[in-house]
């Protein structure tokens, strides 16, 4: 795989169909439904970015703002799991909630999801911990503001 690249999609973002064949033929449980039933081109809420290798999508990012925190979904394309691409996106995801002077990115696991434990498991090991309802959240690091001049 080559380097990845973040690319946010334009507003308002529309189901298409890297969005179908990455997030739409994921097994039942892992999403909640609304991504089901939906049409080539319909609106999608909340902000999409997509990581690239190469010309080819590779994983997604969501994020939404609620109460002042980053509620994130990412997923992978199958055959690119394990090669990084969930870390990187998790990560730009955390990028894009600093620049927006969010406190904490959360990610809720279903307990519908067939491999929960695992994904929970990754998450810990990235810095997230377990919250209320499945929800599972990681401070967003605010980067040091310099003494002002004396």
């Amino acid at each position: 795989m080559g380097v990845l690249t973040w690319v946010a999609d334009p507003g308002p973002a529309r189901w298409d169909e890297a969005k179908a064949r990455i997030i739409g033929a994921e097994a039942p449980g892992v999403f909640d439904t609304r991504y089901a039933g939906l049409s080539l081109g319909d609106i999608v809420p909340g902000r999409w970015f997509r990581a690239e290798s190469g010309d080819e999508v590779v994983g997604f990012g969501w994020m939404d703002v609620n109460w002042g925190d980053a509620e994130i979904l990412l997923a992978t394309a199958p055959p690119h799991r394990g090669r990084g691409v969930g870390s990187f996106v998790l990560e730009q995801l955390r990028d894009e909630a600093q620049a927006r002077g969010l406190r904490y990115v959360t990610n809720v696991v279903r307990p519908t999801h067939p491999e929960s434990k695992r994904v929970i498991q990754w998450l810990e090991k990235r810095g997230f911990r377990a919250g209320e309802d499945g929800r599972h959240f990681r401070a967003v690091s605010r980067p040091s503001v310099p003494p002002p001049p004396a």
